[in-house]
C-alpha cells in the first residue's frame, strides 16, 4: 500500500474517521478506554455489505476522535499517509458535530493544526441532521482559509425529517462565500439525486454518482456543468453500490468525457489508498492522465 504513483494526483475524497491507521485507532482506544478492539480485520469493509452496516463501523473509531488532541493526531498522519502514496493534494472531509468532547470550531481548528497547511479541509453535514448544523459548519469554514468546501454525507432515507430540499439554502450561502459544494448522491441509488444536488443544492462535484449513465438528463446536466465525479470504486463495491472494481462506469464516464477523480474514501475501513485505487481499476495512460488531470482541475482552492 506504499508504492508510489507514476503520475502525482489530488485526492478530493477521504473521509478522516475512517481513514485513520489501525495503530492509532489501537492507541487512542488503549489510552481512553482500555476495553478489547476488534481486529483490523474484523473492522474492515466487505463486498456487499451495504451503506448501513458500513456507516455503522464508524461508531468505532469516533468512539476513540472526540477530542481534539486525537483528531489533531489523526490528521498530521493522515497528510503523511499521502505523502507516502506519492500525491500532489489532499482534502480531508469530516463532520465536527460528531467529535462532541470539543466544540465543532475547536475541533475543526485542531484539525487545521494537525494538516500544518498541508491539506485542506471539507465540512460535513449529514442526511437527516437539521439545516442549522450545517449552517453552523459554513459559519465555521468562512473564517477559516483551510476549509475550502462543504459536504452533505451518509444517505438520504425516507424516515429523515430533512431531506435534501431542506439544505438548500445553507448550500446557496456556502456558495456565496466562496466554498466549493459536494454531495454524497446516487450511491447505487436512483440518479434523479444528482440532478437534485445539482438543481437545488448547486454542487460542484458529486461524491460516487455510480448510476449515472442510467439517466441521459443526468449524464447531460454533469457534462454540461462539468460537474467532477469523485469515483470510490473499492468502497462502492462494498456498500453494494457495484459487483465489482472491474464492474465499475469509470471507463464509460471517461469515454463521455465526464470529469471524474479516483477516490479511496475510506483508508482504513477499505484497506485501500489511491496507488491501489488507480491500480485496480487498470486503466490505461491515457485514462490515467485525464483522471489525475482532473482530480487536480476539480480540487477546492483554498479563499484568500
Amino acid at each position: 500500500m506504499t508504492s508510489k504513483i507514476s503520475v502525482s494526483t489530488h485526492e478530493l475524497h477521504r473521509h478522516l474517521d475512517g481513514s485513520l491507521r489501525y495503530q492509532t485507532l489501537s492507541d487512542l482506544n488503549k489510552e481512553q478506554h482500555g476495553t478489547p478492539l476488534p481486529s483490523e480485520e474484523e473492522i474492515r469493509f466487505f463486498e456487499g455489505m451495504g451503506l448501513a452496516d458500513a456507516l455503522s463501523r464508524f461508531k468505532i473509531t469516533l468512539a476513540v476522535l472526540q477530542t481534539a488532541a486525537a483528531v489533531n493526531r489523526v490528521a498530521a498522519e493522515m497528510v503523511d499517509d499521502a505523502q507516502t502514496e506519492g500525491l500532489e493534494g489532499l482534502e480531508i472531509r469530516f463532520a465536527p458535530q460528531l467529535h462532541q468532547e470539543d466544540s465543532p470550531d475547536r475541533i475543526v481548528d485542531a484539525v487545521l493544526e494537525g494538516v500544518a497547511g498541508k491539506a485542506t479541509l471539507i465540512l460535513c453535514g449529514l442526511y437527516g441532521e437539521s439545516p442549522e448544523i450545517l449552517d453552523n459548519l459554513v459559519s465555521i469554514a468562512s473564517s477559516r482559509k483551510g476549509v475550502v468546501g462543504i459536504d452533505l454525507a451518509g444517505g438520504p432515507a425516507p424516515s429523515h425529517e430533512y431531506q435534501l430540499e431542506h439544505y438548500a439554502e445553507v448550500f446557496q450561502k456556502a456558495g456565496r462565500l466562496g466554498l466549493g459544494r459536494t454531495v454524497h448522491a446516487s450511491e447505487g441509488r436512483s440518479p434523479a439525486e444528482i440532478l437534485r444536488a445539482i438543481r437545488i443544492l448547486g454542487a460542484d462535484r458529486i461524491g460516487h454518482g455510480t448510476t449515472l449513465l442510467d439517466s441521459p438528463e443526468a449524464l447531460d446536466e454533469v457534462l454540461q456543468r462539468n460537474i467532477t465525479i469523485e469515483a470510490c470504486p473499492t468502497s462502492n463495491v462494498h456498500v453494494g453500490a457495484i459487483t465489482s472494481v472491474q464492474s465499475h462506469p469509470i471507463k464509460a464516464w471517461i469515454s463521455r468525457g465526464v470529469q471524474v477523480a479516483v477516490c479511496a474514501d475510506n483508508t482504513l475501513f477499505s484497506a485501500t489508498n489511491i496507488p491501489r485505487e488507480l491500480s485496480v481499476l487498470g486503466l490505461d495512460e491515457n485514462e490515467l492522465a485525464y483522471v489525475n488531470r482532473c482530480s487536480a482541475q476539480a480540487r477546492f482552492g483554498a479563499r484568500s
